[in-house]
């Protein structure tokens, strides 16, 4: 039985229709929810020019100034809510949605503790200065990032 060249088309299309489902499959569908998480990294990315603990700005906490915890966020923050962010904006794959979703609760809790030790006394039993501006903004911003991922994450079929 000779196959006819119809046939023959037909299953190449029918593998090509397969390999665009995969491709579909392994991406997540940003929409207007793609902007809003480019704005709170925007955001985030600004913080760090803003001061963090005490006179320090937050990329100075980053680079070691200011303290082990604010420093664990300022990791945190910046890896998963920036770096992390902008990897999976610009390649939609669905498992880094998830990273950045895991990650940014994580960070978000990595901050709650860096305003919390910024207001606690420390070992010589002076008060904290207290967690500067620019602290508490990446704080709410890594919780609305973190949510926008937690969706994005949960919004595929």
């Amino acid at each position: 039985m000779t196959e006819s060249p119809k046939s023959g088309e037909l299953d190449e299309l029918a593998a090509e229709i397969d390999e665009v489902g995969q491709q579909a499959s392994r991406t997540v569908e940003l929409g207007r929810r793609g902007f809003t998480i480019a704005v709170f990294t925007f955001v985030l990315l600004g913080c760090l020019l803003l001061p963090w603990v005490g006179d320090h700005a937050g990329w100075q906490v980053l680079a070691g100034e200011g303290g082990g915890i604010p420093q664990l966020f300022a990791a945190t923050s910046t890896g998963v809510g920036i770096l992390a962010s902008a990897l999976a904006l610009v390649t939609r794959r669905w498992w880094l949605a998830w990273v950045c979703a895991a990650g940014g609760w994580f960070a978000s809790v990595d901050g709650l503790l860096a305003i919390w030790s910024q207001q606690s006394s420390h070992a010589s039993g002076t008060a904290g200065g207290g967690p500067g501006i620019g602290l508490i903004i990446a704080w709410i911003v890594m919780i609305c990032l973190a949510a926008s991922w937690m969706r994005t994450a949960f919004s595929r079929s």
